[in-house]
């Protein structure tokens, strides 16, 4: 099984650049290429949710946390077919957004398709005004797909059993699927350790944590009980072991 700084232990890694007390590597996808993902979801995704490029309708794709974007792009490319004339223009668009100004710096500045993907800086937990927004502007209610790839664990860790649950809420809200990669618990004692050895003080919320164990379990029993959702697939683990779970509004 592959590690990641996040679930290693060593003192190489506690000195990585990587050390980052929210998630926000500088150097993420060069330790997780979007191909770990990408390898467990099929191409046809869209078509198989029963959304239509080309339409008269917009498809709406949210990424959460997306980092430096690369992913962003990598996926798109991925659910995207290119148009047989190029003058036809796709109708499903990206959103990404991070709460790192400096990496949504990068992913606008090496976006190769700005006419459908766009980058925003974001912190979720605190507001979701630009969201509504762009939603506004697209003249949808909500996103088509929301992609929430290991960010759990870092909103977890730093506002708590009761922020993660409101993350979760708030996805529901505005999808009508959502695609979730929760970090398991290994992940969170490693990422704790880490920022011990490097003499930070310890992510506020860890030692008080009621949701462990198996986390993305209690997600899922979140969004069923409390946010009218329903697993209905799951593609599998990735290398790190995380599950890659599809949920449905009903």
């Amino acid at each position: 099984m592959a590690t990641c700084p996040s679930c290693d232990t060593s003192d190489a890694v506690a000195n990585h650049p990587g050390a980052a007390p929210y998630g926000n590597f500088i150097n993420y996808y060069s330790f997780n290429p979007p191909e770990n993902r990408l390898s467990l979801i099929p191409a046809t995704l869209l078509r198989d949710l029963g959304y239509r490029d080309g339409g008269d309708e917009p498809t709406l794709i949210l990424d959460v946390g997306c980092n430096s974007g690369e992913l962003s792009v990598a996926l798109y490319k991925h659910l995207v077919e290119e148009p047989e004339q190029k003058s036809e223009r796709s109708t499903v668009h990206l959103l990404g957004f991070d709460l790192d100004e400096t990496l949504i710096e990068r992913a606008q500045q090496t976006n190769p398709l700005h006419s459908n993907i766009s980058f925003i800086q974001l912190d979720i937990t605190e507001e979701t005004n630009q969201l509504q927004e762009y939603l506004s502007q697209q003249s949808c209610s909500h996103f088509h797909l929301c992609l929430c790839l290991a960010v759990t664990m870092w909103v977890h860790l730093n506002h708590g059993d009761l922020g993660l649950l409101q993350l979760l809420s708030r996805l529901a809200s505005i999808s009508h699927h959502l695609l979730l990669e929760a970090q398991p618990w290994k992940c969170y004692r490693s990422a704790a350790r880490r920022l011990r050895k490097l003499g930070r003080s310890d992510f506020e919320h860890f030692k008080t944590l009621k949701i462990q164990g198996d986390v993305a379990e209690s997600a899922k029993e979140h969004l069923e009980r409390q946010c009218g959702m329903e697993l209905i697939q799951s593609f599998g683990s990735t290398t790190w072991d995380r599950k890659l779970l599809l949920f449905r509004r009903r």
